[in-house]
């Protein structure tokens, strides 16, 4: 028990850093407001990894991450190309440009694009670089 309680000070103490807040970042100031969660709102852990297919039912990329601006959803990183990870590039798409649904019968989301696979590959390239490398 006493191991276990100076492991956990330690753990503490050491994740100090790591909860600070950038110079440029806003903390909150007031008490956080709660909602309810909408029976059709989807959750990020559904969408990531989700493949999007064309509307013929192509498999044409997969939901690779998912961008938030400003506390807005701002856009799908999308993974396109290559084969079993090589050659694989990303392309940023605004959420209007995908069509998101449940399949109830299937128990599954499903991602639609009005995009060929040729046309996304074609897309201008997003890089994690930056403040965006996934580390």
């Amino acid at each position: 028990m006493r191991r276990l309680a100076l492991a956990l000070t330690a753990v503490i103490a050491l994740s100090g850093s790591a909860l600070a807040v950038d110079s440029d970042q806003k903390t909150p100031t007031r008490a956080p407001e709660f909602t309810s969660v909408p029976q059709d709102a989807v959750l990020s852990y559904n969408l990531i990894g989700l493949n999007v297919v064309d509307g013929q039912q192509n498999s044409v990329g997969e939901i690779k991450d998912i961008v938030i601006a400003n506390g807005q959803l701002a856009g799908y990183i999308l993974s396109v190309g290559g084969f079993l990870g090589l050659g694989e590039r990303y392309v940023a798409v605004k959420p209007d440009s995908v069509a998101l649904g449940y399949d109830a019968d299937g128990k599954k989301w499903k991602a639609i694009i009005g995009a060929s696979k040729d046309q996304l590959k074609a897309a201008p390239e997003f890089k994690y670089e930056g403040k965006f490398n996934r580390t």
